[in-house]
């Protein structure tokens, strides 16, 4: 029996289906069946989020890990990483966390809020970062963790790929101090075969600028995928439209899971730093030396 899930609706017809609120996709499910996002499923008496409070990957990182360069830099932070995600990304380098087998899930360790805060608190350590996996899928664990946290001057922050519904985005934002999320590309299309959607990203981006939480993008370079450089000339315009000063980081992908292109070369990679550094202020390579 899974945790009952916050955000969902039960739709009336011959046989009861429930609509998943978390993400911009909407799944209708029925008791047994399980969202694409492989961590909420249709339960007996309401939606369930069976992996909730129960983390695959726990972690003190450099908090420029993340990645934040403007946001606490040369700090540690806290990292949770649990099961699923609302897209389905052939390159994706945590897999093993994103599409779980719900069978054969990975080994889980169950963290009560208020634990965390402790633990949190015993490293000496002032920042939680929901991340590894996709982290609005922990969203009723974050909000109830968050008054633990915050009694601790403990801040929170997401790593995401941004598809949370404007519900999930309104419950979660009073709670947030920093966010990076993945704008992975400016092609609705290309977005589309990712299992993900453009505009519901730019929603939450500008969702999160307005509610004053501090914002860093990240945007994974992957060839034949996110390389065009008109495209990426787009998505720094669009960017640079919100805050020139918005930190954006280029990241280099190396071939994983169903992808297997060669890796990015840094050319490329350093020539798009410095065409968005037309445009904006903070541009970052990562998994790149500094030449």
């Amino acid at each position: 029996m899974g945790v009952k899930a916050r955000w969902w609706r039960l739709l009336a017809g011959p046989e009861p289906v429930q609509a998943c609120g978390l993400c911009f996709r909407g799944c209708r499910l029925k008791a047994g069946q399980w969202g694409a996002c492989r961590a909420r499923r249709g339960g007996a008496e309401g939606l369930e989020s069976p992996f909730l409070g129960r983390f695959a990957a726990l972690a003190v990182d450099p908090v420029e890990k993340k990645p934040f360069r403007h946001w606490r830099p040369g700090t540690s932070i806290f990292s949770l990483g649990a099961l699923g995600c609302t897209m389905a990304c052939p390159f994706c380098q945590n897999h093993r966390l994103a599409e779980p087998s719900p069978r054969r899930p990975p080994p889980l360790t169950g963290l009560p809020p208020a634990e965390l805060a402790r633990e949190v608190r015993r490293l000496g350590l002032s920042a939680v970062a929901y991340t590894y996996n996709e982290p609005t899928l922990a969203a009723e664990y974050i909000l109830e963790a968050a008054p633990f946290l915050e009694a601790e001057g403990v801040a929170t922050a997401l790593v995401t790929n941004g598809l949370m519904s404007p519900e999930v985005l309104a419950d979660l934002g009073p709670h947030l101090a920093a966010a990076n999320v993945d704008l992975k590309t400016f092609n609705p299309e290309t977005y589309r075969r990712l299992g993900g959607s453009l505009p519901a990203v730019q929603a939450t981006i500008s969702g999160l600028l307005d509610r004053g939480v501090h914002m860093e993008l990240t945007t994974l370079v992957v060839p034949g995928l996110s390389d065009d450089p008109e495209e990426f000339a787009a998505l720094v315009d669009w960017v640079a439209g919100l805050d020139r000063n918005l930190p954006l980081h280029l990241s280099r992908y190396f071939p994983a899971h169903r992808y297997d292109a060669p890796a990015t070369e840094i050319d490329l990679l350093r020539r798009f730093r410095n065409l968005a550094l037309g445009r904006l202020t903070r541009v970052f390579l990562g998994n790149v030396p500094e030449p």
